[in-house]
């Protein structure tokens, strides 16, 4: 396959996959456990979600990693095995797509506010970052996505990791925002703009959001992102935010709705679309056939 970011600076749209948990909570996955507990005993239904997603039309395919990091997997007394989680998950997917889609090692936050608003050390937060990202390298895979992330200073660590431990693997870096009517805001506070100016200058290959936002909201988003970088950008939005019906956690925003929404996301000059909490194969697969469309090299 082709470089990856050679495509995204060539102008080529791409389309990751949606939500893995999702996907998990579907195949028995309970609220309490470890969604990464699933590496260590059910790689089968790892590589049952990522064809889904292949056959759907993903280029980008996500591991089961998010929560894959030494610290967070401690809250399930899983810290020990931080390494065979992310490098089974990696090796699950290569299998899945056979180099038929970019395999993209997922870190998400590791769970604990740092120093001074809360109780960890920065130094604590990168080393636990570094194990994961040894990991993804020795593993083989093509990105890596440090997603759903709420404090820039959290993000940075994560970068620094794995441009130390990984060098030579792209790195996406997606953060999360809530909408006030004074812009776009993570809950720590930090703006696009600045996160925008930080990654670039960190050397983030590329920038974006996932998750917090339905898709009309994540243009806004993307909008504003463009303002302030010429980095290629990621986009995932939720199906919406969650309304709960007859007890049941329902994500509003339907693949249709999603894809007719895609060509906007291009317009403000997004160059990976996918999804997030609430989509599944069959919203990637409506986002695949509504970006086909377009011209390949739409800049």
């Amino acid at each position: 396959m082709n470089k990856l970011l050679d495509r995204l600076h060539n102008g080529e749209i791409l389309v990751a996959d949606g939500a893995m948990g999702t996907m998990l909570f579907e195949r028995g996955l309970e609220s309490s456990e470890c969604p990464e507990a699933f590496n260590l005993t059910r790689l089968d239904i790892l590589e049952d979600i990522a064809r889904l997603y292949l056959e759907a039309g993903a280029d980008i395919i996500q591991t089961n990693t998010f929560g894959g990091s030494p610290l967070k997997l401690a809250s399930y007394s899983l810290e020990d095995e931080a390494s065979r989680i992310n490098r089974d998950a990696v090796s699950a997917v290569k299998r899945a797509v056979s180099g038929r889609a970019y395999v993209s090692a997922s870190c998400g936050p590791c769970g604990k506010i740092l120093k001074p608003y809360g109780d960890t050390d920065p130094e604590a937060v990168y080393e636990s970052f570094e194990i994961q990202m040894q990991a993804f390298a020795e593993a083989g895979c093509d990105v890596i996505c440090i997603e759903t992330m709420m404090d820039l200073r959290e993000l940075l660590l994560a970068l620094e990791a794995a441009k130390k431990m990984a060098p030579g693997i792209p790195v996406m870096t997606t953060m999360t925002y809530d909408a006030t009517p004074q812009g776009f805001f993570t809950i720590m506070g930090d703006t696009i703009e600045k996160a925008a100016r930080a990654l670039e200058e960190a050397g983030a290959d590329v920038i974006g959001s996932n998750c917090g936002n339905g898709i009309e909201d994540m243009i806004r988003i993307a909008l504003e992102y463009r303002k302030h970088t010429s980095l290629p950008l990621i986009i995932q939005s939720n199906a919406g935010l969650p309304l709960i019906e007859n007890g049941e956690l329902v994500y509003p925003e339907t693949p249709e709705f999603m894809a007719s929404m895609a060509k906007e996301l291009v317009d403000a000059g997004v160059s990976i679309i996918g999804g997030c909490c609430g989509t599944g194969p069959e919203h990637i697969r409506a986002i695949r056939n509504s970006i086909s469309v377009f011209p390949e090299h739409h800049k």
